[in-house]
């Protein structure tokens, strides 16, 4: 019922489904269920709610449980959200696995753990996948479905649909890779972005500059290899223009950063005096960051329904 559970908690509500929260301690639950609500109303106030229904009714289609088995009795699918620990996660898939049957999914949020580390040896490892979604998942639809190698097709299939249907824009992914793909883009990004600050080409708030307004703002809308086939005569014209000047570029890229000692401290200093590292000023920007990703999402949408 953390950060994610209560995410998704929404997200599935928001699609008309009933959702049971679990976790060990109920005064958890009992503050994640204001938290949600807290939220649903400010969204429907702002006119940014997801779904047909209106807050109260998907308030009421949220339940909590601190038992386990009595949580997932009856479910179709199971989404774990604990934290990024692989043994804590192992443990509670092999709980899971001896109390489901064999219609239900089980689905993990993890964001680097690799399934054939999660799931090998269920007895239910054909009903296991991973479902990676973007933080914070009521805002950012990507979801990136990572089968184990034993997942069986079908698993994939229901996942798939299941996350069309609640609003989101899952992606399948054909085997398992470290990092996915998101992060795998992500950290070329965090790690080219690093090196140009610490080689002092470029000040820490520039740079995120570069990416808010100016290849994010295109990305919101198109990726890397649309991008590449509408900035030129197609993709083959494309690489045809650009292919020695990419390569002279990449060739002088550096090793792998550290991400530790003075660049780090450079880094921390900068976004510090913009973004103070108290509660306060963090949650303030973060839900200055989930109103803009609200109304890019909102606008979104309208632009695909013209």
């Amino acid at each position: 019922s953390g950060l994610i559970g209560r995410s998704w908690a929404m997200v599935f509500a928001a699609g008309g489904f009933k959702v049971k929260l679990y976790d060990i301690a109920q005064q958890q639950l009992t503050s994640a269920l204001e938290n949600i609500r807290k939220q649903m109303q400010e969204l429907e106030e702002s006119g940014f709610l997801k779904g047909s229904l209106s807050a109260e009714q998907q308030l009421a289609l949220i339940s909590t449980c601190t038992d386990l088995k009595a949580a997932v009795e009856g479910a179709t699918f199971i989404q774990e959200c604990t934290p990024e620990k692989l043994e804590l996660k192992k443990k509670v898939f092999s709980q899971l696995d001896l109390i489901v049957g064999d219609n239900v999914i089980l689905s993990s949020s993890t964001s680097c753990l690799l399934p054939s580390k999660l799931f090998t040896g269920l007895k239910h490892v054909k009903q296991c996948i991973v479902s990676h979604p973007v933080n914070p998942p009521y805002f950012v639809p990507l979801v990136e479905i990572v089968p184990h190698p034993e997942t069986d097709p079908f698993t994939t299939e229901r996942t798939y649909a299941l996350m069309k249907k609640i609003g989101q824009s899952p992606v399948k992914l054909n085997g398992e890779i470290e990092g996915f793909v998101l992060n795998r883009l992500q950290y070329a990004v965090i790690s080219e972005a690093w090196r140009l600050v610490g080689e002092g080409v470029i000040s820490p708030t520039d740079l995120d500059l570069v990416m808010s307004d100016g290849l994010g703002m295109r990305y919101a809308f198109i990726g890397p290899l649309e991008t590449m086939h509408l900035n030129a005569e197609g993709f083959t014209n494309y690489c045809e223009r650009y292919r020695q000047g990419m390569r002279l570029v990449l060739n002088t890229f550096g090793p792998v950063p550290e991400f530790s000692g003075e660049v780090e401290q450079k880094i921390s200093q900068a976004m510090s005096e913009k973004i103070p590292v108290v509660p306060k000023a963090l949650d303030s920007r973060r839900k200055w960051r989930d109103e803009c990703l609200a109304g890019l999402a909102k606008l979104k949408k309208q632009l695909k329904s013209d």
